[in-house]
């Protein structure tokens, strides 16, 4: 029911220079994040639009994808054992549609990135074991899990949708902090 059956280790570090130092930053700049956001449970919204182009004279009616993706994070003390390096996160996704068109779920890809630049990548076939079908005006929500052996990281990637009139897209999943209470002191 979790990611965490999924995950694989990149053999190649995909993270680039770039986003390790990104991260590392990140972890030297947990404090302010925390402050910014008013709590860890930082909650990040973001429009992802894809235009699907049809027919376009008088009578045809032009067909948009929108989905609003919401995150929150939760560090699970209880799952956790900071002596071992070893830190478990909950999150809970709301996948949004506010366009005017039904689309399915259909796979997701996950970018996670460890406080120390290291990266793993999930690939699967729906969330939780499911492939929902999003229709316009209804939402989808499900909660999962992450385990990082660093008291801070990232995640992002992208959800694989299929259109009811057939058409794939992606949906962003945009990027998140996964912060233990523990590494802001």
């Amino acid at each position: 029911m979790s990611d965490l059956k999924s995950v694989t280790k990149s053999k190649n570090n995909k993270a680039t220079q770039s986003s390790k130092q990104a991260v590392k930053n990140q972890s030297k700049n947990i404090k302010d994040l925390t402050e910014n956001s008013g709590n860890s449970n930082k909650v990040l919204s973001a429009k992802q639009k894809a235009m699907i182009s049809g027919n376009h004279n008088e009578d045809s009616v032009e067909t948009y994808i929108d989905f609003q993706i919401t995150t929150t994070v939760q560090y699970v003390e209880s799952e956790s054992q900071p002596e071992s390096n070893f830190h478990f996160f909950s999150y809970k996704i709301k996948i949004s549609n506010v366009g005017n068109t039904t689309a399915q779920l259909m796979s997701r890809h996950w970018i996670i990135t460890d406080g120390q630049g290291q990266s793993e990548e999930v690939r699967g076939p729906g969330v939780v074991g499911l492939q929902p079908k999003i229709n316009p005006g209804q939402s989808f929500e499900y909660e999962s899990a992450c385990p990082l052996n660093t008291s801070c990281g990232a995640m992002k990637g992208t959800y694989q949708m299929v259109a009811e009139d057939g058409q794939s897209f992606e949906v962003e999943i945009p990027e998140f902090y996964l912060i233990a209470p523990t590494a802001l002191h």
